[in-house]
């Protein structure tokens, strides 16, 4: 290996390293905020780079049928459960009804823009708002009756919340795949390296949203409400926020950041149905890398994780994703015995 090809694989790891650098934030995000393990985060991601794709070809994209689906049942749910605490049913309408407009609004706009053509940019803005609308609902779906829940239980309902959306990512998308075109086609030559101008926009939408995601959390009201029920969940309740609200605004930034890197990764890969899984894994091993608790630390772990698996697939390209997974077993056996043990969560 000489220095152009090792220029060319460090490239390619930090590219890869900044999309799961958000993923892995994210998952650090719904931990502290919710203490969910939230394994299909990388489930928005193929969402996101599926639905930009069928809007290339100018159809209606599955989401658009699936967002209203849940957005019906988180309705109904909201309905049901507001008619009980109440006992009246303008109250629960008018619940049911602020669950579901707002995605139906999107649905009803993104179906009529599906074959009008319209510029890239605009597709891509409505594929993130069709994605970002499934993370409230799913929180409301799957997790909101059980926020009390232990993080075993937590991690189990993920799980199969992972396997469900898989399943309807089969069911309205199909078992084909798709590659986007770039956003920004465009080669910079660097020395040994030819830049492309879709790894300047993922380094540079990847610096925004973290950018983004500090200036929310230390300097707006709504960030520092989850900063507080990520620190504690009782205190942050008898100060008067709203937890129930902060795991749907938590959710919804998941979903968006998610939406975000399926966009910018949809151009170097081809996505299927499933890719979103690994895709997340791999976020999920740069959280653990750093305790599930320290975006810095998931920053770190995550590029460390893109630069391990570029220069993998050139050495060992059978066994690439056992090299990246296998990185958790030595971090987990360190964190073991550098923390005390306690009793198991009851």
């Amino acid at each position: 290996m000489d220095f152009s090809i090792a220029s060319i694989l460090l490239l390619d790891g930090l590219t890869n390293g900044a999309i799961y650098a958000l993923l892995g934030m994210c998952i650090v995000l719904v931990f502290t905020v919710t203490r969910i393990i939230f394994i299909p985060q990388g489930e928005f991601v193929a969402y996101g780079a599926l639905t930009l794709a069928i809007f290339q070809t100018g159809q209606v994209p599955g989401t658009v049928w699936l967002l209203l689906i849940v957005a019906a049942v988180a309705a109904l749910m909201d309905l049901v459960a507001v008619w009980r605490h109440r006992g009246r049913a303008a109250p629960a309408l008018v619940a049911a009804l602020r669950t579901f407009v707002p995605s139906a609004v999107v649905a009803g706009v993104s179906a009529w823009a599906a074959p009008r053509g319209l510029p890239m940019l605009v597709q891509a803005g409505l594929t993130v708002a069709i994605v970002t609308c499934f993370g409230p609902l799913v929180y409301r779906v799957a997790y909101q009756s059980l926020a009390g829940a232990s993080t075993l239980v937590l991690l189990i309902v993920s799980v199969g919340v992972h396997f469900a959306m898989t399943g309807l990512g089969l069911l309205f998308f199909g078992a084909e795949g798709f590659r986007n075109p770039p956003f920004w086609d465009m080669r910079l030559p660097m020395g040994p390296l030819n830049v492309s101008g879709q790894a300047l926009v993922i380094f540079g939408m990847s610096a925004v949203l973290i950018v983004v995601l500090w200036l929310f959390f230390e300097r707006t009201l709504y960030g520092k409400a989850l900063r507080a029920t990520a620190v504690n969940r009782l205190g942050a309740r008898l100060m008067g926020i709203s937890t129930q609200n902060a795991g749907q605004l938590t959710f919804a930034l998941a979903a968006f950041i998610g939406a975000l890197s399926g966009l910018l990764i949809g151009p170097t890969t081809t996505i299927f149905y499933d890719s979103g899984f690994l895709i997340g894994l791999k976020g999920f091993v740069a959280a653990v890398i750093a305790g599930l608790a320290s975006y810095p630390g998931a920053l770190i772990g995550a590029l460390s994780v893109g630069v391990i698996e570029a220069f993998g697939s050139f050495w060992y390209s059978a066994y690439k994703e056992v090299i990246v997974f296998t990185i958790v077993l030595p971090v987990l056996l360190w964190r073991s015995l550098a923390s005390g043990h306690s009793d198991e969560e009851h």
